[in-house]
């Protein structure tokens, strides 16, 4: 038999396996010694680490017998859509406009959707026949932070590019597939610029935050708090609401009735509108912040008169150099662009001149889509950081007369000021 062990003798046979293991493991992990700890490593950011793809498909040639270039979309292939809609008829202006240009080398572009009301069942099936089947030269899609999510499993294991115009969800990225570019700048740049207008303009005064349960709005209502905590600040109030809700009137009624400067509304566009026009009609009179969402559309429109003034990170206005393409997208689909369409519309062109320079070869389009970075469209400079995302800056916005617009310079300087605290 056995000798007995008691539960002492057990523990320190662990500690003493534990130190053997770690003793063996610290040259391969570059561990110092504890007596010399060396000098102080820098923190890694991978956003600031470019990442190349080193694998084979470089070498393949171009296909000879091509008829047409497919270009895939993953998102509702229907102008009517009230999600995505916008976002398909900025992605066919794109694809006519290269083709008037003579497409490539002579040959068509096409967009291919693949959509379906179960994303994630029937839809992301659909996006897999057109990159394995119909041999897609590239991904635009999909139409939010999930659906992008979706897009980048099935893309990570085919390699070819997806860009996506529509998510703000900075875990888009950080699978680190080299061919994963994300158009909007993220959550992680949206929500400092928020929280400093907040802290600015309430100061210690009072607010809340009230966020829907999916998945875009919790991300960036967390991260909105910690940069609100960065900043001295905290919500008195954080209510949560289902999303889709549509009746909230016993929220907006709390809201009103909270005794508080400042409203904070983090959701997709419909409750956001919905929710705000509730609120409104309870008789709440102070400032109203928002998250993205408020920069769409569909928010302005369904929001109404209730939607003026409200303050939210501005991710698409129309200057100079691109009142061309919202003037033609207004008058060829009878209303404004977007973030989400003029996003879509500059992805599309972005990829357009990636193939050209690269031809028909997957790899060789994600190395030329990172290369044309720095690179200038509608929506202002796309430039990547190391895992693929845009790190353009970014400012307030507001709804004025129904349309989105920027946000006073005197009340962006006083954000600024906040934000450099």
């Amino acid at each position: 038999m056995c000798p007995r062990r008691d539960g002492r003798e057990i523990v320190v046979n662990r500690i003493l396996c534990a130190c053997v293991v770690l003793a063996c493991l610290a040259p391969l992990l570059g561990a110092a010694a504890p007596e010399d700890p060396g000098p102080a490593k820098a923190f890694f950011n991978a956003r600031r680490q470019q990442t190349e793809y080193a694998g084979p498909g470089r070498e393949d040639q171009q296909p000879a017998a091509v008829d047409e270039v497919l270009i895939g979309y993953f998102g509702p292939g229907n102008a009517a859509d009230p999600e995505g809609g916008d976002m398909w008829c900025a992605a066919q202006m794109a694809v006519e406009e290269a083709n008037r240009r003579g497409g490539h080398q002579g040959k068509p572009y096409r967009l291919v959707a693949a959509w379906s009301d179960s994303p994630w069942g029937a839809g992301v099936g659909q996006l897999a026949r057109l990159v394995f089947q119909d041999k897609v030269w590239a991904i635009i899609g999909g139409i939010d932070g999930p659906s992008t999510h979706l897009a980048e499993q099935v893309v990570a294991k085919a390699g070819l590019v997806l860009l996506s115009p529509a998510a703000t969800d900075k875990t888009a990225n950080l699978a680190n597939v080299p061919w994963m570019f994300s158009c909007l700048p993220g959550d992680h740049l949206l929500a400092p610029v928020l929280a400093a207008g907040i802290s600015a303009r309430v100061g210690k005064g009072p607010f809340l935050v009230a966020s829907a349960d999916d998945h875009d709005a919790h991300l960036f209502a967390d991260e909105l708090k910690k940069c609100l905590a960065k900043q001295g600040v905290a919500p008195r109030y954080h209510f949560e609401f289902g999303r889709g809700s549509q009746d909230v009137a016993e929220l907006a009624a709390r809201i009103a009735e909270s005794k508080v400067d400042a409203a904070v509304i983090v959701a997709g566009a419909p409750d956001s509108a919905r929710l705000l026009a509730a609120v409104r009609t309870k008789g709440f009179a102070g400032t109203v912040f928002g998250g993205p969402a408020m920069g769409r559309r569909r928010f302005a429109d369904e929001a109404g008169r209730a939607a003026e003034g409200v303050v939210f990170p501005l991710l698409y206005h129309p200057e100079e150099a691109s009142a061309p393409f919202a003037k033609a997208f207004e008058g060829r689909f009878g209303k404004p662009p977007d973030y989400a369409a003029a996003h879509t519309y500059d992805a599309v062109r972005l990829l357009v001149e990636a193939m050209g320079k690269a031809g028909l070869n997957r790899a060789r389009i994600g190395d030329a889509v990172r290369d044309l970075s720095p690179w200038s469209g509608v929506t202002g400079t796309m430039t990547w950081d190391g895992l693929g995302g845009n790190c353009r800056t970014v400012r307030l916005g507001t709804i004025r007369g129904g349309r989105i617009a920027a946000a006073e310079a005197k009340a962006d300087a006083l954000a600024g000021a906040a934000e450099a605290k």
